[in-house]
Formats: structure tokens, C-alpha cells, sequence
């Protein structure tokens, strides 16, 4: 009997505990992002826009997993930074969204009418410079097909992770009709990670010698006076977007505008450019001294729609690759 009314003694009081939680105002977030840039960035937004961000950090492969596991009840109301390919092959769990200042978006990177662009990710070869001599750098993708880099190259897998799937159909553009003979060849080099964060630190660590990574995450080690150089292939390489979207069905969907009119406000870019390493999505935002221009780097175009369409079957020809390789 005491714990009987133990208990309902504390029921007024939880009931108004619950109560101000729901009058609270939240935003529900999955993301990709590594922990060091969601711990820079969500303080900033409560601050700024007296929202409390509720952010669920998951390798982008499992965001859309779970998104779509709770489509008919959604608890998510944002997608924040992943592929945008992942994006558009799962467009039926988005609300299509334009944000305020649309006019002020590169319109090279509005690829796509189911989500935003968010930042251009630039995908790089991170080197151990105190392990591997400069003259020894691979220097283009194909370098990285050489069996002497064999179990020495860091890798996420290209059917968790959205940077690895995009690593490759970046070698799939670059080579054409060769390319899967490529990408098997630099495969039979790589030792894989589920997360592309990853990749970097071991690089940076000495657990691998290169690592195929993106330009954000190495540069984070470079300017903290780590172990890394960064190499940007000269057969080429991409900047497409990551992207952010509202989920469909939203509980808190008024939020989730709020977040992404934030995360594409003009102060949050030049803060992403200066402190990140990501290149802005807005025209009105100047690039970072901190990495080279893209007129110093060669750049290719992927055909985001048809990626998005093949998505499956690549995903499904990678594991193949993977189970031959075991």
C-alpha cells in the first residue's frame, strides 16, 4: 500500500513535468554527422532559435533505415547531412520544403525537387605523412589500385555509408567501362570501416597508411597539427551535396523548417566554411582560405538521378565484390 500511494502522490507532479516537456518546443533530428560537428553545431541552434534539438547520430545508411521502419509513425522530423543520393532513392519518407532565402542557393547544387542541398562535400585521399614518404603519396585513384597498399588504405563500406557509396560511383564516373575492374582493384587494398568518420583517425593514427575520406574530416587533423596530408586525386574527384530534409508526417514539422532555414542561414554556412571545412551551398558565402579552390582541382559531374535509380543494384554488386574478397 505505501508504494501504492508513493506513486500516486507523484502523479501531479509528473504529470506537470510532462506537461512543460510537451509545451517545449523540439526538433527531432537524425544525422550522419560525426560527434564533433553535432556537439559544435546544436548548442549554437537552441541558442539562437530557443528550440531544443533531440539529434540521433546513426551512420546515414541506418538513418534511412530507420526513418523508414517508422514511416507510418514518424519520431524524426529532419534528415540532416547525408547522401543526397540516399535521399532521393528514399524520397517517398520526404516533405518537400523551400526554405527562406532560396534565391540565395548555388543553383548547381539544387539537384533535386524531394531534398536541400546542405554543403558540397569534397571526397579526398588522406595520406600519414610521418609513415609515408611524400614521394611515395598515391597521387590519383588508379595509384590506389597498386598491391603494395594492400591492407593499408581505410575504407567505410559502401552499403552503410552514403561517403563510401559516393568514393564509389566517384571511380565508376572517373573510369567508364572499367571502372568495377578498378574499384576491385583498389578493394582488394582496402581494410573497411562501418563509419566513414573513422577513417581519418585511424589514417591519423597509424593503423592505416591512406584513407579515402572527406575533405571536412581530414582537414580537422591537418589544422590540429595531426599526422595527415591531404591529396586530391588528379584524375579526379567530386563536390557533390549532402543533403537535409523534412521527414513526411513530421510531428514537429514548423521546427524542422526552423532547423533547415537555420542550417542554411547564411552566419551557419560561413560558420561551416570557417570551422568545419565544408564548401557552402550559398552564393553569397566565400570559400575557406583553409583548402584550395575548385579551380585547382579536377572536378567530375555525377549523374545524380541515375546513381539514385542504379542505388540498389551498386549496393548489391559492392557486397558481392565484398563476400568474393573475404
Amino acid at each position: 500500500m505505501l508504494r501504492r500511494r508513493t506513486v500516486l502522490a507523484a502523479a501531479p507532479a509528473a504529470f506537470a513535468i510532462g506537461k512543460a516537456q510537451a509545451q517545449e518546443k523540439r526538433v527531432v533530428v537524425y544525422t550522419a554527422h560525426i560527434s564533433s560537428i553535432v556537439d559544435a553545431m546544436v548548442p549554437r541552434f537552441e541558442k539562437e532559435t530557443g528550440i531544443k534539438a533531440d539529434v540521433v547520430k546513426l551512420a546515414s545508411g541506418d538513418v534511412i533505415k530507420r526513418a523508414r521502419a517508422e514511416a507510418g509513425a514518424p519520431r524524426c522530423d529532419v534528415i540532416w547531412s547525408i547522401g543526397g543520393d540516399q535521399l532521393e532513392e528514399n524520397a517517398d519518407l520526404l516533405q518537400s520544403y523551400t526554405p527562406k532565402e532560396v534565391d540565395k542557393l548555388d543553383a548547381s547544387y539544387m539537384i533535386s525537387k524531394n531534398y536541400l542541398p546542405y554543403t558540397g562535400v569534397m571526397y579526398v585521399l588522406c595520406v600519414n605523412k610521418s609513415m609515408v614518404k611524400k614521394a611515395d603519396y598515391p597521387k590519383t585513384w588508379a595509384d590506389l589500385a597498386d598491391p603494395k597498399w594492400k591492407g593499408k588504405i581505410s575504407s567505410a563500406r559502401a552499403d552503410s555509408s552514403g561517403s563510401a557509396f559516393t568514393q564509389l560511383t566517384i571511380v565508376l564516373a572517373i573510369f567508364g567501362d572499367k571502372g568495377w575492374d578498378m574499384y576491385g582493384k583498389i578493394f582488394d587494398n582496402f581494410v573497411l570501416s562501418n563509419s566513414s568518420g573513422a577513417v581519418p583517425r585511424f589514417v591519423n593514427d597509424g593503423e592505416a597508411l591512406i584513407g579515402v575520406t572527406l575533405e571536412d574530416n581530414a582537414l580537422q587533423y591537418v589544422q590540429a597539427g595531426g599526422n595527415l596530408d591531404i591529396v586530391y586525386p588528379s584524375d579526379g574527384t567530386a563536390c557533390p551535396p549532402d543533403g537535409i530534409a523534412l521527414v513526411k508526417g513530421a510531428r514537429n514539422a514548423d521546427h524542422g523548417k526552423t532547423f533547415i532555414d537555420w542550417c542554411l542561414a547564411k552566419p551557419t554556412q560561413e560558420f561551416l566554411v570557417k570551422e568545419i571545412g565544408r564548401r557552402s551551398v550559398r552564393t553569397d558565402v566565400a570559400a575557406s582560405n583553409a583548402v584550395p579552390p575548385f579551380s585547382s582541382i579536377k572536378l567530375v559531374k555525377l549523374d545524380s538521378d541515375q546513381i539514385a535509380k542504379d542505388a540498389k543494384d551498386l549496393v548489391a554488386k559492392w557486397r558481392t565484390l565484398a563476400q568474393a574478397r573475404r
